[in-house]
């Protein structure tokens, strides 16, 4: 059963704008918190962006201002919007969710790949300079 959907991947200029989506289900969207992650070739997976249940955000230092999380509970789904883009933001995004996370883990979100059981299948970001 596919839980995570992500879309919006495509090209951009360097400057320009995309936007991501995650669908989830029900059953993911009630995790504690949702991510988004990326990855490029060669590198380790890293965190952009995190959203809790009560909407609270996080970015990682590179992103700030210029990428924003958003979620429409309606939907079941996460947004992340993506302006000012770089060539440095190529990689596969990936939206993540903490659902069934060790109780010994922190409750507060984090960019620790192993706390989040639930990936989507990714969507590639290509920016070109």
């Amino acid at each position: 059963q596919v839980q995570l959907v992500e879309s919006g991947g495509g090209s951009a200029q360097a400057g320009g704008s995309l936007k991501l989506s995650c669908a989830a289900s029900e059953y993911m969207y009630g995790s504690s918190c949702m991510a988004w992650f990326r990855q490029a070739p060669g590198k380790d997976r890293e965190g952009v962006a995190t959203i809790g249940r009560d909407g609270s955000t996080n970015y990682t230092d590179s992103v700030k201002g210029r990428f924003t999380l958003s979620k429409d509970d309606s939907k079941n789904t996460l947004f992340l919007e993506m302006n000012s883009l770089k060539p440095e933001d190529t990689a596969m995004y990936y939206c993540a969710a903490d659902r069934d996370k060790w109780i010994g883990y922190s409750a507060a979100c984090s960019y620790r790949v192993y706390e989040y059981n639930y990936w989507g299948q990714g969507t590639q970001v290509t920016v070109s300079s």
